[in-house]
């Protein structure tokens, strides 16, 4: 695997070395040796998975106080655009955002560690969604970010009109208002 950390201090981009043939593919998604030596230890619970089709956004979703998640995240079918925004107040990169394409077709990875908020929109007819949490969910401690923030300016790749969002999501907080974490 290759694992490149992005602009923004500790979240990586990890791309698996694919072996292909006539039969098929295989990969490793996850290799705790690996993901420690490079990444750092991170004790993962639960593995989440979600369907969605063309133009659903998920997002910005994060959880606050002892019930932060870090996410290791992919997709097993489709493509969609991953969003991750830093929310750790005194941060050199606080408010700014970290966006990749993950696919079935690159396998590609995003690590996301505790701090931020994420988000993902569907860019195929429909797709497969893949993460693990290293915490459990726990409602009282969630909470959203606003996707269409103006002080984050996210580029969503395609017009919002076609966007689909619940309820829950078109009244998320914008920055100045959300709750944050300390760096």
């Amino acid at each position: 695997m290759i694992f490149t950390e992005t602009e923004i201090k500790g979240v990586w981009l990890i791309e698996p070395r694919v072996f292909q043939d006539d039969r098929g593919y295989f990969y490793e998604s996850f290799k705790k040796e690996e993901f420690d030596r490079h990444i750092g230890q991170v004790d993962f619970i639960q593995d989440n998975e979600s369907k969605s089709t063309y133009g659903v956004l998920r997002g910005l979703h994060y959880q606050v106080g002892e019930f932060s998640q870090a996410k290791l995240v992919r997709v097993i079918s489709g493509k969609v655009l991953d969003v991750a925004v830093d929310l750790r107040k005194g941060s050199p990169t606080y408010g700014k955002y970290v966006s990749a394409i993950l696919s079935d077709e690159n396998k590609h990875q995003l690590f996301i560690p505790r701090g931020f908020a994420h988000g993902f929109l569907v860019l195929t007819p429909e797709a497969v969604f893949s993460y693990k949490v290293d915490n459990v969910y726990n409602p009282s401690a969630e909470a959203s970010l606003l996707y269409c923030d103006p002080l984050i300016g996210i580029d969503w790749m395609i017009d919002s009109s076609h966007f689909i969002l619940s309820q829950k999501d078109c009244d998320a907080l914008t920055i100045d208002c959300a709750p944050t974490f300390d760096f």
